[in-house]
């Protein structure tokens, strides 16, 4: 079990496929910090788990309380297995409207919760994992962050920059021993469609055939947790025509391994000097 003694750390663990990853990483033996808002939900979670676990709540788009919760997280896997050795960037939420009737508080709290808030957390455990010299970083986007999906604008502008800011954030960590995958699910069986934000900011409340069809959170959660440990640097979670299109989609691993090895050897600090 790759997880096993190790100290993973999940964000949205409340439902749906966060609460289905958290349950995984358990069965590997994992130790886990859970995040979300619902502090009832993440305790029921954290019961069913059975492992040793730190229920962190805090609002997504609470950029201090995020900086506090990472702190207190570091310290708390620390003295367990020495740091967080995986971080899953999991919350988020989603749309179903169209642009042209979108409010723009729509798009800033979509872009806040979903882009800025996993930058923000990264960031704030990205030193002490440097430091340490080990970790995995995991980023949540979407079959609808590799190509732009009708009635998700705000949605997919916020995970296209997600997987944009993971690619590069690779490239700069790879030669510190960490890794960082991108995971880009499809339609999995949840209640992202019934908590999507319509044009003017309010709930959905339904769902989507396609969604009601969608995958099994347990089984997804298994497929990426296990490309997790096998270094899969991007996660196509789909099939079908989602497969298809993240396949298609799908981000040059040797491009990646090139900008790395152009960034270790200095490629980054000759730019710096006008080189």
């Amino acid at each position: 079990m790759t997880f096993a003694g190790e100290v993973a750390w999940v964000t949205g663990a409340s439902s749906g496929l966060g609460t289905a990853m958290a349950q995984e990483l358990a069965r590997d033996g994992a130790m886990l910090i859970l995040s979300g808002r619902n502090r009832e939900a993440l305790d029921a979670v954290a019961k069913d788990c059975g492992v040793e676990t730190l229920v962190l709540p805090f609002e997504a788009a609470d950029y201090g309380a995020a900086e506090a919760a990472a702190a207190q997280a570091w310290d708390w896997a620390a003295a367990r297995s020495g740091g967080i050795d995986l971080l899953i960037n999991n919350a988020g939420i989603s749309q179903r409207s169209v642009a042209l009737e979108t409010a723009f508080p729509v798009y800033e709290r979509i872009v806040a919760v979903d882009l800025l808030a996993p930058i923000a957390l990264t960031q704030a455990v990205l030193p002490n994992m440097a430091a340490r010299g080990k970790g995995r970083l995991g980023f949540v986007s979407s079959i609808a962050g590799k190509v732009g999906s009708p009635m998700r604008t705000a949605y997919s502008a916020a995970k296209f920059g997600l997987i944009g800011y993971a690619d590069a954030l690779r490239v700069e960590v790879t030669g510190l021993g960490l890794s960082v995958h991108t995971i880009c699910p499809g339609s999995v069986r949840t209640n992202v469609s019934r908590n999507a934000l319509t044009a003017d900011g309010s709930a959905r409340g339904v769902s989507d055939r396609n969604i009601e069809n969608g995958l099994e959170p347990d089984a997804t959660a298994r497929e990426i947790i296990d490309a997790i440990a096998a270094g899969e640097k991007e996660i196509i979670a789909a099939i079908g025509f989602e497969k298809e299109i993240g396949e298609l989609r799908r981000t040059p691993e040797p491009l990646m391994d090139r900008m790395a090895q152009l960034f270790e050897a200095g490629y980054a600090a000759k730019m710096k000097e006008g080189a």
